[in-house]
């Protein structure tokens, strides 16, 4: 029993090392962490309790350590059930781990089993550790790396197999129920890849709320924070990915500038509270009159760019031309009152060897003259004009 005692505590030593290292990350906000520092402190509370084995009375070394142990393994689950944004479905773990506490006092105290309960212990175990993997690999967030994906699910999977082997091996002896059982060769083998694959499967998991980490940050710097729509900079990157695929493959690319109409008056008629909702409504409406593959960016004040990829001149004025007309008629409602609004755009169609900068001013050029002709209309630059006549032509 020695050396199965010093395997359990050098593992409870491990993940109170893993567990001060996901404490650090409790403040990052992402979803998991919480409950996977939570599993390790069950582990360092259970693991103990078993190496204490008939030092301290059976029911605590046996029956609430391996429940503590069990509801290590939930907290596991729904730490990474929660990260991908799934039910956690606490009350089917909860029910699980009182039948077990249950299970385990029968098998102790009415019929002595040892592998009856090892075999109990298992068998959640491997269950809980599949459904975790299942969960990380069915649900991984799209363009994320795949690599912390892939190494969180399979950890898990390595731990079940060993587990189940581990449950199969002890109904398969043939001895009396004693402590002894454990001093067995293929139990400490078991055990120490147990040990080593438990404290790196939360290493798995700190790799996971890294990786969320960037993402927030990622996204934060892609993202206007009023509005949701791109940033200025992430849609210049856009466009110039565009601008490439238009340029290797022929195909048409417009831009549209949209400027919301004496928006001045708007925050000096409704405060600011009422021009933030009137930028974020639009770019609501917007978004969802969009079509999948085109970009809406803010370029800086109530001043927005629209992408659209594969479109000429004519599809963006019909584009532009439905904007406007939703944003004529868009009530925007809240506790500054009612407030309408219009809007103008500008249009260019990007043009073989040309920069976005080049296209930009372009369609800066056409807001203007829209705003200069009486506002609350589409206009396209004349050279997107004139291809677009020759086209037609």
């Amino acid at each position: 029993m020695l050396t199965l005692a010093s395997i359990l505590i050098t593992t409870a030593l491990l993940s109170l090392v893993m567990a001060i290292v996901l404490g650090s990350l409790l403040r990052s906000n992402v979803p998991g962490v919480r409950e996977w520092f939570a599993s390790n402190l069950m582990v360092v509370i259970s693991l103990p309790l078993l190496a204490l084995r008939d030092l301290i009375p059976d029911f605590i070394s046996i029956v609430i350590a391996n429940s503590v142990l069990a509801l290590a393994a939930a907290y596991y689950y729904v730490g990474c059930a929660r990260f991908v944004r799934q039910p956690s479905r606490w009350s089917l773990l909860l029910g699980s781990i009182a039948l077990i506490a249950l299970s385990l006092i029968i098998w102790r105290y009415a019929i002595n089993s040892i592998p009856a309960r090892v075999l109990i212990m298992t068998i959640f175990f491997a269950v809980v550790c599949i459904s975790a993997s299942v969960l990380l690999l069915r649900y991984k967030p799209p363009h994320r790396n795949p690599y912390n994906y892939w190494f969180a699910a399979i950890l898990p999977l390595v731990f079940a197999v060993c587990q189940l082997i581990r449950g199969i091996y002890f109904i398969t002896l043939n001895e009396p129920s004693t402590t002894m059982m454990f001093n067995s060769f293929w139990n400490i083998v078991l055990m120490v890849v147990g040990a080593v694959t438990l404290p790196t499967m939360t290493m798995a998991a700190v790799m996971l709320t890294h990786d969320a980490m960037l993402a927030n940050l990622e996204d934060a710097a892609n993202h206007d924070h009023l509005t949701e729509a791109l940033s200025r900079k992430r849609l210049e990157e856009v466009a110039r990915e565009h601008i490439m695929r238009a340029t290797n493959f022929g195909r048409p690319l417009s831009l549209l500038i949209i400027d919301l109409d004496h928006f001045k008056r708007i925050n000096d008629t409704y405060g600011h509270a009422g021009g933030d909702e009137v930028l974020r409504e639009f770019t609501r409406i917007t978004r969802a009159s969009l079509r999948d593959g085109d970009a809406l960016g803010r370029l800086g004040g109530e001043e927005f760019g629209v992408l659209l990829p594969n479109t000429d001149t004519a599809g963006a004025f019909a584009i532009a031309k439905r904007l406007r007309e939703q944003s004529e008629v868009h009530l925007v409602t809240g506790t500054f009152g009612e407030c309408h609004y219009s809007v103008s755009i500008g249009i260019a169609t990007w043009q073989e060897g040309e920069t976005f900068d080049r296209l930009s001013a372009r369609a800066d050029r056409a807001l203007y003259s829209a705003k200069n002709s009486g506002r609350n209309r589409v206009l396209a630059d004349e050279q997107s004009m004139d291809e677009s006549v020759a086209a037609a032509a």
